[in-house]
């Protein structure tokens, strides 16, 4: 498979903190990546440096077949699906408007930019695709959260990514609205399967069934990587969270509950 994203030995320090250290990360073309662990971890750092918007402090970071540093960004990140709930859209854009700044790369629509018979027909068909064909002509301010989420995953889409970055998608929502966008999410397979994805969350109730890898970090270093199965178990979880949990799986998906501390703390990585 296609190789999509690759760090090595990255490390990212702001001002003297350091804030990851030693992350490998490989991403191959149809993987499906969670990036798990507390709050600070460096989940965030570590998704911008895959979105091309941080450079690392040392080590290499590879995206789409190319190196940060020797790129110009710009090009680069129309290439890369972003999808953040805390989208700062102001303006009363429709649907389809929002989905078409997709391919713009911005979060208005352009001043005299128009798009092409071709590109609305796309933008529709990623609508429909995130079941919101009806709701096309919905200003931003009139949709729920939910339908939000589901619309800047159709606008992520819009640009045809390799590689598709989701952070904290469900935030904000509630449990239906959670499960319609997971059930988006759990499709892309279906309707783009070289798509490679990374989807940022701390609940493990909001991993997309889907999900094939997961990394899960703890302290700014790895503590575990690799396939969903081997990684989301309830002796890694308990060690990432510094918390004895017992992880169980039904139905394609994840459930995470305490255990009993008898056992006393569990170590964690330290810088």
């Amino acid at each position: 498979m296609t190789t999509v994203l690759d760090l090595r030995n990255v490390t990212f320090r702001r001002n003297e903190n350091t804030i990851v250290r030693g992350i490998d990360l490989t991403v191959r073309a149809g993987q499906h990546w969670a990036l798990l662990g507390p709050n600070g971890a460096g989940k965030s750092t570590v998704l911008s440096l895959c979105g091309a918007q941080t450079h690392p402090t040392s080590g290499t970071v590879e995206v789409l077949g190319r190196r940060l540093g020797r790129v110009e960004l710009q090009a680069l990140r129309r290439d890369i699906g972003h999808v953040n709930p805390r989208h700062p859209l102001r303006s009363p854009l429709s649907v389809r408007e929002v989905v078409l700044t997709g391919l713009t790369g911005t979060i208005e629509t352009p001043p005299r930019w128009t798009p092409t018979v071709e590109q609305i027909e796309r933008a529709d068909s990623l609508i429909a695709s995130v079941g919101l064909a009806q709701r096309r002509t919905a200003t931003w301010p009139t949709l729920s959260q939910g339908e939000r989420g589901r619309t800047l995953i159709a606008r992520a889409l819009a640009c045809e990514p390799r590689l598709l970055l989701l952070d904290e998608p469900t935030t904000g929502l509630d449990v239906a609205a959670r499960e319609q966008l997971l059930e988006t999410i759990d499709n892309l397979p279906n309707t783009s399967p070289d798509l490679a994805s990374i989807l940022v969350t701390h609940h493990l109730e909001e991993l997309p069934a889907t999900t094939t890898h997961a990394l899960l970090i703890s302290g700014g270093r790895i503590t575990a990587s690799g396939p969903v199965e081997v990684v989301v178990t309830s002796e890694e979880i308990s060690r990432a969270f510094h918390h004895p949990i017992n992880v169980s799986r039904s139905g394609g998906r994840w459930h995470a509950r305490a255990q009993s501390s008898s056992s006393g703390p569990i170590p964690v990585p330290t810088l």
